[in-house]
């Protein structure tokens, strides 16, 4: 299983324009394969008159669901190199849809597939990515008393604080690469003077 992993930092559209041909990329983030068949629905409903509407998805943490889909471009032209993109960057849970609307200037094979694949890269490039990482999910029980410097020094300290309930105690939820735990428990009892517990609860991955 991948230890970590990056996907793009929020869904949005980048347009080129090449030879008088617009190209739109969309890229969203799908956790799914139903997710991803969603955004691919919902762009060919928002650009009925374009020519085409090529797509190319990567699900899970190592990748192993992709799909890809020329639309009607030549063969190898359009998904492929967009796929091919997403794999070489190592991007995962992602979608890309690129929409284009022809211009009357015909691109030949290699131009399609330097238009395809440079729409999703630039789209890419735009938008941004965010890395994920594998890590042990750790609820801190703590006194409220020590709770609100505890969760400051935490935070300070770069640690992926997922969430704070309030009960009798006070619980953080954490994300803390299994590797570091026993370190972690270390400094949690000497901040606390021991009053703080850790369990670990499972693993996920974490926007890092």
């Amino acid at each position: 299983m991948a230890e970590r992993y990056l996907t793009v930092a929020r869904e949005g559209v980048h347009e080129s324009e090449i030879k008088r041909s617009r190209f739109l990329c969309t890229l969203a983030p799908a956790a799914t394969e139903e997710a991803a068949q969603d955004v691919i629905a919902r762009v060919r409903k928002d650009h009925p008159t374009a020519t085409h509407n090529c797509f190319a998805y990567v699900i899970g943490p190592d990748g192993r669901l992709h799909k890809a889909s020329d639309d009607g471009e030549p063969g190898g032209t359009a998904g492929t190199p967009m796929l091919q993109v997403l794999l070489r960057r190592e991007i995962r849970d992602v979608v890309a849809v690129v929409t284009r609307y022809y211009g009357g200037v015909q691109l030949g094979a290699g131009g399609l597939v330097r238009a395809y694949g440079g729409a999703v890269s630039a789209a890419l490039d735009d938008l941004g990515v965010i890395e994920r990482r594998r890590l042990a999910l750790v609820a801190v029980a703590v006194d409220h008393q020590r709770a609100g410097k505890l969760e400051n020094d935490l935070r300070t300290a770069g640690r992926a604080v997922r969430g704070v309930s309030y009960g009798s105690d006070v619980t953080i939820d954490l994300g803390i690469p299994e590797e570091e735990l026993p370190q972690f428990r270390a400094w949690l009892a000497d901040a606390t003077a021991g009053s703080a517990t850790a369990v670990a609860t499972g693993t996920a991955y974490v926007d890092v």
